[in-house]
């Protein structure tokens, strides 16, 4: 077997693995102004990170110093969940709530596990249609994050960078598409963690995910969206 085998094994399992608890609430949120679900995958659950460095919780904190009385978010997320796995995911959770913001950041492990991108589109059109329900039907009030590009990760050493760089962009001009005809703002984080290479302070320990220090900067260029759709 080949050290090239076995690093793909590897990524394999830690996208695939499920470690994390797939749906997160906020006992609090009833006592704050405005509240907030976080849709997504091992990058929205945070894989390897602790609760305060999940993205969306930083974002919340971020709010929250700008004046904006905001819960932490609500998450349903999961390690190596697709598109399907999560609306299958927020269907089994049952959650009938309102939120007075919604975030979507999906489509690595369809990418990985090399699923069609027609499908994807397909599927990801009819999450956003799901996080505006949650949204109360307010399309301002929803935002997708782009899809980081792991191909850049220490893990992912030996693989074609290239080719892995090139299916991220085509998913994300998908999901950047479908965004534009829902009126749905897309934030491009994807050049962040391309920036992230060579810097291990910017990845979890297992090496493929992202350390609280690069989900920092994401929270950080959603925030001027989560403010303006949170003051309209």
């Amino acid at each position: 077997m080949t050290i090239q085998l076995i690093t793909q094994i590897l990524v394999q399992i830690i996208l695939l693995a499920c470690t994390q608890h797939d749906m997160i609430e906020n006992p609090n949120a009833d006592a704050s102004k405005y509240s907030f679900l976080s849709l997504g995958d091992s990058y929205t659950i945070g894989e390897r990170v602790s609760e305060t460095d999940r993205w969306s919780v930083q974002l919340a904190g971020l709010l929250r110093k700008d004046g904006l009385d905001i819960a932490s978010p609500d998450i349903i997320a999961r390690t190596g969940w697709t598109t399907s796995e999560l609306q299958d995911a927020i269907k089994a959770s049952g959650n009938q709530k309102t939120y007075s913001l919604v975030s979507l950041l999906i489509g690595v492990n369809n990418q990985y596990r090399g699923q069609s991108q027609d499908t994807y589109r397909t599927e990801f059109r009819e999450l956003l249609q799901t996080a505006t329900k949650f949204a109360g039907g307010k399309t301002a009030h929803v935002f997708v994050l782009s899809i980081p590009d792991w191909g850049y990760s220490p893990y992912a050493a030996g693989q074609s960078k290239a080719r892995i760089a090139q299916e991220i962009d085509q998913f994300n001009t998908i999901a950047r598409d479908e965004c534009e005809k829902a009126a749905i703002t897309f934030v491009d984080i994807t050049p962040l963690t391309r920036s992230a290479s060579g810097d291990e302070t910017q990845f979890a320990s297992d090496g493929l995910h992202y350390s609280g220090k690069q989900m920092k900067l994401w929270a950080e260029k959603a925030l001027p969206t989560a403010k303006e759709s949170l003051q309209k």
